[in-house]
């Protein structure tokens, strides 16, 4: 996960984020996160992403405030907040509805079961303009907190994801699978991941 975190953000975007060898690794990854990954029959990581309680220290509210306008960080818990969402479009480069990764659609699933699992209503998020179009194209339109700001090489913003029946169903629908996809990890795993079991198509 950490080695497809650093090969996307940083090698590919060219965000400025903290690297260690390989990996791209913060502090908020220190906070007992909850990861979200998409993982092939072999083992191997295909996507993933990052919640936090909106309780506490979090990206938004701590490190990219500024995305916020005059506006306050939510604090509820009743938000989540994401994070270094990513697919591995190389491993898993089926494009399905809208030119949308089907990965996507089923992280984007995973999402919305963890969210209702918390007992939160909405995900809010800082991200860059290209992932707004994605969410947008996927059905998941993000609400903005405050116009987009240019943050070094990317044209960044703040935004909210809200739960919905509808776009939970689509987000199955396009990606191809039958119900819930959250699958909760077995003992001796590590604290706070969720595994989402996802079979990229190799025909």
């Amino acid at each position: 996960m950490f080695r497809l975190r650093r090969r996307v953000f940083k090698d590919r975007l060219g965000w400025t984020v903290s690297v260690s060898g390989d990996f791209e690794i913060d502090i908020y990854d220190t906070l007992d996160p909850t990861y979200l990954l998409a993982i092939s029959e072999q083992g191997t990581v295909l996507g993933c992403v990052r919640l936090l309680p909106t309780t506490g220290p979090n990206m938004l509210s701590d490190t990219f405030a500024v995305l916020l306008g005059c506006k306050d960080a939510p604090r509820s818990e009743h938000v989540l907040e994401s994070s270094r969402f990513c697919v591995d479009t190389e491993r898993a480069p089926q494009i399905g509805h809208a030119g949308v990764n089907r990965a996507t659609f089923a992280l984007f699933a995973a999402m919305l079961e963890t969210m209702r699992a918390r007992g939160a209503r909405s995900i809010v998020t800082v991200t860059d303009t290209r992932m707004e179009r994605i969410l947008r194209r996927a059905g998941w339109p993000l609400e903005r907190l405050a116009p987009p700001q240019v943050l070094g090489q990317t044209t960044a913003l703040a935004g909210l994801l809200h739960d919905s029946d509808r776009v939970l169903e689509a987000m199955y629908h396009h990606a191809g699978l039958d119900g819930a996809v959250v699958v909760l990890p077995g003992a001796g795993a590590t604290a706070g991941l969720v595994s989402l079991e996802f079979t990229a198509q190799t025909g």
